[in-house]
């Protein structure tokens, strides 16, 4: 542990020293230290974990004035992004999302620090470590903070606040978008809801706090998880050691709260329940200016570049034996036997020329329905017909609109050539089976893609993996109608439409004609390296680079694969020397770029006609 002391400001009853210290290298916390003025020490400490905003704010500042007035220590620090010091890099939504891929949770940037806190306390002879440390933070710092306590023996007293709720209602019933720092991978899979977090902190002293008009966590499902929790510790023989607490304001850390947590840090930190009080009225405490605490950290090491260095490292670890990377892509998506054809309901068919237009609902799943559409030739020979299965984040029927790229491979309305087939589907959250609005993204931090890769994440089945799924069993239903040629069939795809026909290929590959897709994402790896990406939160398929990364599945994919216009993080075309990079290590198939939709027609139309 090495501190760099940036400032210091003396203030009634406290001072404040502006500190800098890492938790990751070169990544730095800014840690602002209120010092009593009016105790001797050495001091109790406190840490105060910030939440989804910043130190200079009233719910981390008062409360930190008012523990080194009564004699505490306390620390505040800034969490990744926010409205804090470390922006750069480290949004906890953009940024938070990337740790996915590399197998990590972003909660290891908000964890870590407040840990290193505990370390940077320990050096400090003004500090008295022997009964341990308190932690406190309000909504997001409330959830490191019990985080934390999972982690860490020296932290003996906590006190979250505002943060917890049986997830099932929160994120479930009222589809919370929430954070993905508080979405690691397989959360709900494994049980762990707030609930049993408190409960695990057992027989840590807890003092859980509450707004009764908090705009989140709605105090009636507080009020139950308080009286479970109570119930928990009264089993275990330490009923004394949990207290519920509940402030008459809204989402925020009050200076009433603050009382509340001395006086039981009083009992549980120090031991001492009848430790004189000297309480100040609210109005005696003000907000220190924004420049007072400030550390000016280092923000070239971010979430961003970490998490990059880390997919670096992996890419250096990777096997590339073909069969590993494949059997890895099934086991990621939870594909461990044949997919069997779904139940369908079939429309009847409607002529449109040349073709019979026919809408399909195909059940991978209880509940799931995925729309289809099946445009085929209406004059079919004794011989069935080579066929596109075709995937579209944009819609399935969007390229047959109009004489679109699919309508074309058809050869819809050419009277003189054979005719092939089309057959499209929206895949769970795309085209007709897109979510409606949820109440909650009404706010500017949200967005469906967020909520669906956040929970689904949590779940342990990512939404990319549910799409591969549904494309496989679209493809089980389509192999058993009899207009279609089985050894004539091309996957094809576009948008993170093409990944899930990559996907599908390397699960059945030896069973598909040829793969061709197009404006693609490239490589999971090019969503981190751009600042500002362009692609949907549920692009980031957790766990992925553990195992291979795009490229590596289409250089082992057994059928031919063309991938036209890679995209890059931001969706733009990739540059010359990328492609030709791509195309050095991607063996028989073809990464190319093309102007228009002649390219991808061409290809198209090549492979229905080969054979």
């Amino acid at each position: 542990m090495h501190a760099e002391r940036v400032s210091r400001f003396i203030k009634r009853g406290y001072c404040i020293e502006n500190v800098l210290f890492e938790s990751f290298p070169g990544w730095q916390v800014n840690a602002t230290v209120y010092v009593p003025l009016e105790y001797q020490p050495p001091f109790p400490g406190v840490v105060i974990p910030v939440g989804h905003s910043g130190k200079q704010f009233a719910s981390y500042q008062l409360p930190a004035q008012y523990f080194a007035r009564c004699g505490y220590l306390a620390v505040l620090f800034d969490p990744p992004g926010q409205a804090g010091e470390k922006q750069r890099g480290n949004d906890h939504f953009i940024d938070g999302v990337r740790c996915y891929v590399v197998g990590e949770t972003s909660s290891r940037y908000f964890v870590a620090d407040a840990l290193r806190c505990i370390d940077y306390l320990e050096t400090r002879p003004d500090v008295d470590m022997s009964r341990g440390v308190a932690m406190t933070g309000v909504s997001g710092g409330g959830t490191t903070t019990l985080l934390a306590t999972m982690l860490d023996d020296r932290i003996t007293v906590i006190g979250p606040s505002c943060c917890t709720t049986p997830l099932a209602t929160l994120d479930i019933t009222y589809c919370y978008p929430g954070c993905p720092e508080t979405h690691m991978w397989q959360r709900y899979a494994d049980g762990i809801d707030d609930i049993d977090l408190l409960c695990a902190a057992f027989p840590c002293p807890i003092l859980l706090m509450a707004g009764v008009d908090d705009e989140v966590f709605q105090i009636a499902d507080v009020r139950w998880v308080a009286q479970e929790v109570k119930l928990f510790y009264e089993s275990g023989g330490r009923g004394e050691r949990f207290a519920f607490f509940e402030d008459q304001g809204g989402h925020s850390y009050t200076l009433a709260q603050a009382r509340a947590f001395v006086r039981f840090m009083n009992v549980w930190l120090l031991g001492r329940p009848n430790r004189a009080e000297t309480d100040w009225p609210d109005d005696t405490f003000a907000l220190d200016p924004y420049d007072e605490l400030r550390c000016f950290p280092n923000q070239g090491v971010n979430m961003q570049t970490l998490t990059l260095d880390r997919a670096k490292a992996l890419e250096a670890e990777r096997s590339r034996d073909a069969a590993h990377i494949r059997s890895a892509a099934a086991t990621l998506v939870h594909v461990t036997q044949p997919i069997r054809p779904p139940e369908a309901c079939a429309r009847p068919p409607f002529r449109v020329w040349t073709h019979r237009w026919q809408h399909i609902s195909l059940y991978p799943e209880e509940d799931i329905e995925l729309p289809a559409t099946f445009f085929y030739p209406y004059h079919l020979s004794d011989q069935p017909t080579a066929t596109i299965i075709h995937f579209d984040d944009g819609g399935r029927n969007r390229l047959l609109y109009r004489h679109g790229i699919l309508a074309h491979a058809a050869r819809f309305l050419a009277r003189d050539k054979a005719h092939h087939a089309v057959f499209t589907v929206d895949l769970r959250g795309w085209g007709d089976s897109a979510p409606a609005m949820y109440p909650y993204e009404v706010a500017a931090w949200a967005g469906l893609d967020r909520y669906l890769a956040y929970s689904s994440a949590a779940l342990g089945d990512p939404l990319l993996a549910m799409r591969v799924r549904d494309a496989l069993s679209a493809l089980s239903y389509l192999q058993t109608r009899p207009e279609v040629r089985r050894d004539r069939i091309v996957v094809t795809g576009c948008g993170l439409g093409g990944v899930v026909a990559l996907y599908v290929a390397a699960i059945v590959g030896e069973q598909l004609a040829a793969v061709i897709i197009w404006d693609s994402l490239a490589s999971f790896r090019a969503l981190l390296e751009e600042p500002d990406y362009a692609w949907p939160a549920d692009a980031f398929f957790p766990n992925v680079l553990l195992h291979y990364d795009l490229p590596d599945l289409v250089r082992v994919l057994p059928c031919p694969v063309r991938i036209i216009n890679p995209r890059d993080g931001c969706r733009r075309m990739l540059l010359p020397e990328v492609l030709a990079a791509l195309n050095a290590d991607a063996g028989r198939h073809l990464y190319i770029n093309t102007d228009g939709d002649q390219g991808i027609l061409q290809a198209l139309v090549e492979s229905l006609d080969a054979g």
